[in-house]
């Protein structure tokens, strides 16, 4: 039995193929727009990303587990997130040692310029020209995540 088609059947795989072509094309062209939007919103006033900054400080450096106050049950306090907060743990001879007790807030307004917060996360030299002490980590971050970072910090509320 013969069929009838309106398309035979090797032109509507033709046109289907040109079809996805086309589709897939115009996803391309929409999504490299988006991206290209977003990016000129995710950069702050130091030319910091902002959005790579949360990923530096929430998942990679992970400043909340000392700047972030706790709960009575030990979890962090988000709603002062990157306050401040007492170290959680200390050394026996803490105080010989000269080891903070206090983690200072970081959030919203950082406690230096952004300049001095960049120098402090690319070399772990602070203001006073001093490398921090333990327990903070001395840092070696590249310019563009150390601004990226600083974007974010002056985010927080």
């Amino acid at each position: 039995m013969k069929r009838n088609y309106f398309f035979p059947p090797k032109f509507a795989v033709i046109a289907l193929s040109f079809a996805l072509i086309f589709a897939s094309a115009g996803l391309y062209s929409a999504r490299a727009q988006a991206k290209k939007e977003a990016a000129g919103k995710g950069k702050a006033e130091g030319g910091g990303d902002v959005a790579r900054g949360k990923y530096l400080v929430e998942g990679v450096a992970m400043c909340g587990q000392c700047h972030t106050p706790r709960d009575s049950d030990g979890n962090l306090d988000h709603s002062k997130w990157l306050q401040g907060a007492a170290v959680p743990w200390a050394p026996a001879n803490a105080g010989a040692m000269g080891w903070p007790m206090l983690a200072p807030r970081i959030g919203g307004n950082p406690p230096a310029s952004d300049a001095d917060m960049v120098k402090l996360l690319t070399t772990g030299v602070w203001t006073n020209g001093k490398s921090l002490k333990f327990p903070m980590m001395p840092f070696r971050m590249s310019e563009a995540d150390a601004k990226a970072v600083v974007a974010y910090l002056k985010t927080v509320k």
